[in-house]
């Protein structure tokens, strides 16, 4: 018995029924969105991802995606812990017609759990502003980006600022600096940097640790009193930061004179803390605010839609926001670079974006196109370099709002590269490494 028209008909309908399904599916780019939304760190979580989640949103709704390929994502609660991340990312790594295009851990914890995984798996970290910073030597990690400017080169720009409020680097010698830091990999990562500068300028460093979360502090302030130092360097996260400045003022210790890293610079770091708060100094390398076009853009095209991730609109062009505004658009120009060279209109895996990454080249004419000039500084990536800009603008919060205080500090790579390329060297020997050869 012959098959009727209509069952022919039909077969031929559901066949085509799964084709496009089939297509609409490869028309999308996943990207695992594994953050913290809860617990004592949320407010940095939520505020990083809002921005970069809203982006992505934004280049959908006005854009059709990147090339046409629409951006997904999924959300992971990590709670910035170590074994949530691992647990989020072997979750999240597989999803999508190419599996997962790149991982944003926001955490240097889990960064440095995820630094075998993810080569093995060919899908490429971006640790921007914090992880390991020696991973900015490409040759021997090349699936780890700690894209813009790393904890070492941020030091560099510190240890100048601060020069220069002593008039001269030649002034820092005999001064006494402070380091409180969040007893973490995070909060450690400084530490070699800060004493090779305590050598080179003749200033003694003080290494004090303070145990997660961070809300007691009262025996390391008292520390503090009794060192008598010139300047506290604070390498805080979450309630740590608030709590320390108001330790400060019960001590008597000038808020002008505490340099807080940007992870200890966001609006959520000293509304809390209230008027103790004023003349505190953070680092940034990126900056707040809602008069930005690639922010009107969002609060046209997605908020105006009735989208969007904040539920609290008025953190919207916060630190926080602003700066995972930066990381979704180096993530889309990442993938819009991979499609130059391995097909427009077509998702990525994460090898290819890989590459994509790796030859970013975010200059100020295509900042300008993305309404982000001012945002961020200008990014140059390459196999040697996968830092790219390295330099830090300082800001001072004045009791409403931060107020920037310097133009772009370069950071000192004649001290950070050699640092930098001796520990990657030590780590590829330990782990039986032949590191690329980038010419």
């Amino acid at each position: 018995m012959k098959p009727s028209k209509y069952l022919a008909a039909g077969v031929a309908l559901a066949a085509a029924v799964l084709a496009g399904g089939a297509l609409a599916q490869a028309k999308e780019q996943f990207i695992p969105a594994n953050g913290y939304w809860v617990g004592p760190y949320a407010p940095g979580g939520s505020g990083f991802f809002g921005g970069m989640l809203d982006y992505f949103q934004l280049l959908n709704e006005r854009d059709g995606g990147i090339n046409g390929v629409k951006l997904t994502w999924e959300k992971c609660e990590t709670e910035y812990n170590n074994a949530r991340g691992v647990e989020c990312y072997e979750r999240l790594k597989a999803k999508g017609s190419t599996g997962a295009t790149v991982i944003h851990p926001l955490s240097t914890g889990i960064t440095y759990s995820l630094l075998e995984k993810a080569p093995a798996d060919k899908i490429p970290l971006i640790s921007m502003g914090y992880g390991r910073t020696d991973a900015a030597d490409g040759r021997v990690f090349p699936y780890v980006f700690p894209l813009i400017t790393t904890y070492w080169s941020q030091n560099t720009a510190k240890i100048k600022f601060i020069g220069m409020r002593e008039g001269g680097m030649d002034k820092l010698k005999g001064k006494k600096i402070v380091n409180l830091y969040h007893d973490s990999a995070y909060g450690k990562e400084t530490i070699p940097v800060l004493d090779a500068q305590a050598k080179k300028y003749g200033f003694t460093v003080t290494h004090i640790p303070v145990p997660h979360p961070g809300n007691e502090q009262q025996s390391q302030w008292l520390q503090i009193r009794q060192i008598r130092p010139d300047w506290v360097i604070l390498r805080g996260w979450g309630v740590m930061n608030p709590t320390a400045i108001k330790a400060a003022q019960r001590v008597g210790f000038p808020r002008n004179k505490m340099l807080g890293v940007w992870w200890s610079g966001a609006e959520e770091d000293v509304i809390p803390a209230g008027d103790a708060a004023k003349g505190y100094i953070a680092a940034g390398f990126n900056l707040p605010g809602t008069s930005f076009p690639v922010v009107q853009a969002i609060m046209k095209n997605v908020y105006g839609k009735g989208k969007g991730e904040m539920e609290d609109r008025s953190r919207i062009g916060s630190i926080y926001y602003t700066r995972g505004l930066v990381a979704g658009i180096v993530t889309a120009e990442a993938i819009r670079t991979a499609q130059e060279k391995y097909g427009k209109g077509k998702p990525i895996t994460g090898e290819q974006m890989r590459w994509g990454i790796e030859n970013l080249n975010i200059d100020e004419k295509r900042l300008k196109e993305l309404g982000a000039v001012g945002l961020m500084q200008p990014l140059k990536v390459t196999c040697m370099d996968h830092e790219g800009g390295g330099a830090v603008k300082f800001l001072q919060w004045d009791g409403a709002k931060w107020n920037v205080i310097t133009d772009w500090i370069a950071s000192d790579q004649s001290i950070v590269r050699p640092m930098i390329e001796e520990s990657a060297a030590k780590y590829a020997k330990e782990k039986g490494i032949t590191p690329r050869d980038c010419k």
